[in-house]
């Protein structure tokens, strides 16, 4: 552990982080595949759960504070945190499918927005313009460097690509004997700014972006968190490393090796 709780995995550690993060990445690959206007997301919930557990991992989700699902599905103004339940998807709606599991006490945690059939070419673009921020983020991490320095990328990145609301009042995080630690990342902020970035450390990075408002409120199930003005909200997660040689994406299936290469930057993976 260093600077106010942080906590710095081993090699070890991190190969442990890295067969949760496959867990949780094959599961989101297997999810985008299978959804479809008509399903529930509690049949999500169910695919999630069965591939979970088949690969002998648990969820980090299910009972965390009391939630009841393996997976969180958030459809259209709905940002982060929807209970799976009997909604049905429709042709046109986007869902975002956020994802944990454990191996050996040790976390992965990613998440993606889908859409569902067609939808309207600003949804369109306001789901490529979070992923890209998300991927923005991680290659601005550098060993050396500050956890601002991935708020700011972040933040650069969804100004540059048009006009949307970046929600503030949920971040990033650190992740490693548990799901959320210390510190959390921001998707705004000012660079050379915040806990400096080590080796060991691991951290979720996830931007959520709507077409409005960054105001939220969270309704009566006391987890739905929905945009204030209704704009939709799209959502991508993803946990990684860094290693002597660069970044390692632990729940990219690739380690993130193809987008990294594509902004320029070393890839840390085996």
């Amino acid at each position: 552990m260093f600077d106010r709780g942080i906590q710095i995995k081993t090699p070890e550690q991190i190969a442990t982080m890295r067969s949760a993060g496959l867990v949780v990445g094959r599961t989101l690959e297997l999810l985008t595949a299978e959804v479809r206007a008509g399903m529930t997301t509690s049949d999500l919930d169910t695919i999630a759960r069965d591939a979970i557990a088949s690969a002998g991992a648990t969820s980090n989700f299910l009972g965390y504070h009391g939630f009841p699902g393996v997976i969180c599905t958030s459809v259209n103004d709905e940002v982060v945190h929807g209970i799976p339940g009997d909604r049905v998807l429709r042709d046109g709606d986007i869902v975002s499918i956020d994802c944990g599991a454990v191996v050996d006490g040790w976390h992965g945690d990613a998440a993606v927005t889908v859409a569902i059939g067609e939808v309207p070419d600003e949804v369109t673009a306001l789901l490529r313009a979070t992923e890209d921020a998300m991927w923005r983020g991680i290659a601005a991490a550098t060993i050396g460097g500050r956890v601002g320095d991935i708020s700011h990328a972040v933040e650069t990145a969804i100004v540059s690509a048009g006009d949307y609301g970046i929600v503030e009042g949920y971040t990033g995080h650190g992740i490693g004997t548990e799901m959320h630690q210390a510190p959390d990342v921001p998707n705004y902020g000012k660079p050379r700014r915040g806990p400096k970035l080590v080796k060991g450390l691991a951290l979720a990075v996830e931007p959520m972006v709507t077409l409005g408002t960054h105001q939220t409120r969270t309704l009566a199930d006391d987890w739905t968190v929905v945009t204030t003005d209704g704009s939709w909200a799209a959502h991508f997660e993803n946990t990684f490393t860094l290693t002597d040689t660069g970044a390692w994406v632990l729940t990219a299936l690739d380690g993130g090796r193809e987008r990294l290469a594509a902004l320029g930057v070393p890839y840390g993976g085996d």
